[in-house]
């Protein structure tokens, strides 16, 4: 590679190719004046002003995003909590841990059977919003325990016991100590969360209820029934570039905190 940098260079366009030529193409298909989606006829707005008329997009859109919200901030606090559990040692730990993280391997379809026998014909929770919320926070639980687990593991429990010697009630030091250090990985874990109920197909396909269709499953169902259709072309590219605009964010974000951060130990120095 040293002596031929264009290969690695070909590898990596390669790569790319591979993984984003898909996704232009649906954005500039989702332009195209005509229906076809492998010919270009020419430019137009028509099926982006076809979809703004559809309420049924908006009302799944409106229940995706509440579904996904409510469930990343219970399974946010619940997991947090669980891994600060986990944090200190007790019998029967390991076993928990393992427990804890089985839904990270489990197949999504065994998950939806499962938790529509358990909260639906067992617990008698009525298929719709109850029982979508259970199954996302159960299913989205586990990533933000590994995730904050992970961090939380890492910490120097000296810091702790620092402030603590100093005077600083156990709350203060939770306030002022633990909670910055583990805050990225919290919101790391929230955002996993949001994210994974938001685009879940498979489970909410089990426990969808009359008028609460979740955006990705009306996707399915819409594509299912009349093919791959320009306004469901047209629907994904706004969410490809909404979770595009998320990310850009999000870096930037990263980057200004990591400089603020470097420009105070400067001055500290």
């Amino acid at each position: 590679m040293k002596r031929r940098p264009w290969a690695l260079g070909a590898v990596v366009a390669v790569v790319f190719l591979f993984l984003y030529a898909p996704i232009a193409w649906l954005a500039i298909a989702s332009f195209n004046s005509s229906r076809s989606l492998s010919r270009i006829s020419g430019f137009s707005l028509q099926w982006y002003e076809e979809l703004a008329d559809d309420s049924r997009v908006f009302g799944s859109l409106r229940l995706s995003l509440q579904l996904a919200l409510s469930s990343a901030v219970i399974a946010t606090v619940i997991g947090t909590l669980a891994a600060f559990g986990l944090r200190r040692a007790f019998p029967g730990r390991g076993l928990w841990t393992v427990l804890l993280s089985l839904p990270l391997v489990v197949p999504e379809v065994v998950m939806g059977v499962a938790m529509l026998g358990f909260f639906v014909k067992l617990a008698g929770v009525p298929l719709g919003f109850g029982a979508l919320l259970f199954a996302h926070v159960a299913f989205s639980l586990s990533f933000v325990v590994v995730v904050v687990r992970s961090r939380v593991s890492g910490m120097d429990a000296r810091m702790e016991e620092a402030a603590a010697d100093l005077g600083a009630s156990p709350f203060v030091v939770f306030r002022t100590v633990t909670l910055p250090l583990v805050a990225p990985a919290v919101v790391a874990g929230a955002a996993f969360a949001f994210l994974l109920s938001f685009d879940d197909v498979v489970i909410s396909s089990y426990l969808t209820g009359v008028g609460s269709t979740t955006l990705p499953v009306f996707v399915y169902a819409q594509a299912s029934k009349r093919g791959i259709s320009p306004e469901i072309v047209a629907l994904s590219t706004l969410m490809v570039t909404a979770t595009a605009l998320l990310l850009i964010i999000g870096v930037v974000v990263a980057s200004w905190r990591a400089r603020r951060a470097g420009s105070t130990a400067k001055l500290a120095g």
